[in-house]
């Protein structure tokens, strides 16, 4: 495990972990607040993503950034990161060997980051973050708490840019990490 932000980073910047280093333009590590109580994971870069090397910038990103808007959350007050680090083609789903190549470097940015809650947007970031048992139908909308984090899985914004009837899901959704968030700082006042 990496101690500093600059030893991660520095560690992924060359990276060849796996079979997507030699299609990407850039690795999209993640973005904001580095030591935000509040994370999102998503699934992994899209074509936007990959070429301007941040994340969550496409239309899916966009579709957050009004969600955050609407919660009064400023997207540079949260950390936002990805399963996988690399553009899979076709933005298809990573496979678990890509996934499992990024997942310390994943793991170093939680340990970095000391988030007390984690979004978990779409199934990629719940079966690779909590397990394989779990399903992002089932599993959407309620909390989970492992190991002092408390979790919430959600459809991811690219889902709701499918079917329009999610993103009242995905709001409340939202508003619960909004409301555990004011719970959370009240405790600790």
């Amino acid at each position: 495990m990496y101690e500093t932000w600059e030893e991660l980073e520095n560690s992924i910047k060359d990276c060849r972990k796996c079979k997507l280093c030699p299609t990407r333009h850039n690795i999209v590590f993640g973005e904001g607040n580095k030591q935000a109580d509040i994370m999102f994971i998503g699934e992994g870069p899209g074509a936007d993503e990959d070429s301007q090397g941040l994340p969550f910038v496409g239309k899916a990103g966009q579709l957050m950034n009004k969600a955050y808007q609407g919660l009064g959350i400023k997207r540079e007050e949260v950390y936002i990161t990805n399963i996988v680090k690399c553009r899979p083609p076709s933005n298809r789903v990573p496979e678990e060997d890509e996934a499992r190549a990024c997942l310390d470097y994943l793991r170093n940015q939680v340990i970095l980051v000391k988030p007390k809650i984690i979004v978990l947007l779409g199934s990629t970031a719940l079966k690779n973050i909590l397990g394989k048992e779990y399903g992002i139908t089932s599993a959407r909308g309620k909390w989970i708490e492992q190991k002092g984090i408390h979790y919430m899985p959600t459809w991811h914004p690219a889902a709701l840019l499918r079917d329009e009837n999610k993103k009242i899901e995905f709001w409340k959704d939202l508003k619960e990490v909004v409301n555990k968030y004011e719970e959370i700082k009240s405790q600790n006042k």
